[in-house]
């Protein structure tokens, strides 16, 4: 029709895209965490895990290291287009919630487990911290300023002291990913990095101190590092959204495939 112009078409990768390939990594992970992983313990060879076996374990949570990074990406993609910060502060807390039984369940095979918080209370904080930050930012003061690194410390030390997912390593990264949206790819690329790397470090320090070397502790961090890979399709982000699922298949997915998994390695006999 004349006078009406075609919308230009953006190539690369939708959010959707990178939404669904974060849904799948952490499946992979899980996948790996829960069943296979109660698999090999079955299936020891003269008390130690099959070599072989390992091999694919370990390639299996390297891809899920992915998952991770991805959602701290969209996390913040979230925070920014969002059109209630306090709404979507509140849907983190309620499938947090929701989600800290399935998580118990999967990963210890009890109901209540102290020892570990699900992802969610880390996604909660991480987006509590930068609501926190980015409203304080409005104030130029010395004790605005002083503000926001006491939220960002408060922050990181809950995640720790609570044991939620990747701890404060966790709520760092997605601080890294909000502090350098606007950077170039590559600025945010180090930035990324060095938070994974040194903050699992750290954590490890904090928690195995006097039982494992600090060399070991490193070396056993690096392991992190493949979540880097998620930057492949990062990069390739095109700024929109895409065709997503609804958002309650979104939310509802992690705690009900953590059931799911659960099930499975209850009904098979490998937990």
């Amino acid at each position: 029709m004349a006078g009406l112009q075609k919308a230009e078409k953006k190539y690369g990768l939708t959010g959707a895209v990178l939404k669904n390939a974060a849904y799948l990594t952490m499946l992979i992970d899980h996948f790996f965490a829960i069943l296979f992983l109660n698999y090999m313990r079955l299936h020891l060879v003269d008390g130690r895990w099959d070599p072989r076996l390992e091999r694919v374990y370990r390639v299996g949570r390297a891809v899920g290291r992915v998952s991770f990074v991805l959602f701290a990406f969209l996390i913040v993609e979230g925070f920014f287009y969002t059109r209630s910060r306090v709404w979507f502060l509140m849907r983190l807390f309620l499938f947090a919630l929701l989600s800290e039984i399935p998580f118990d369940l999967a990963l210890s095979g009890t109901a209540f487990d102290r020892s570990g918080q699900n992802v969610y209370w880390t996604l909660f904080l991480g987006v509590l911290v930068v609501t926190l930050w980015d409203y304080l930012s409005y104030d130029r003061s010395v004790f605005a300023t002083l503000g926001r690194w006491a939220v960002l410390l408060a922050g990181s030390a809950l995640a720790f002291f609570c044991s939620t997912d990747y701890r404060f390593m966790g709520v760092l990264l997605i601080f890294a990913m909000y502090q350098t949206r606007e950077k170039d790819g590559g600025v945010r690329f180090m930035a990324v990095g060095l938070t994974m790397l040194f903050g699992t470090w750290g954590s490890n320090l904090i928690r195995y101190a006097g039982v494992y070397s600090a060399d070991f502790l490193f070396r056993f961090s690096l392991r992190e590092m493949y979540g880097l890979f998620a930057f492949a399709l990062i990069f390739l982000y095109n700024g929109e959204k895409g065709r997503q699922l609804p958002k309650p298949f979104y939310y509802g997915f992690y705690p009900v495939h953590l059931l799911l998994l659960y099930g499975i390695a209850k009904a098979t006999g490998v937990m």
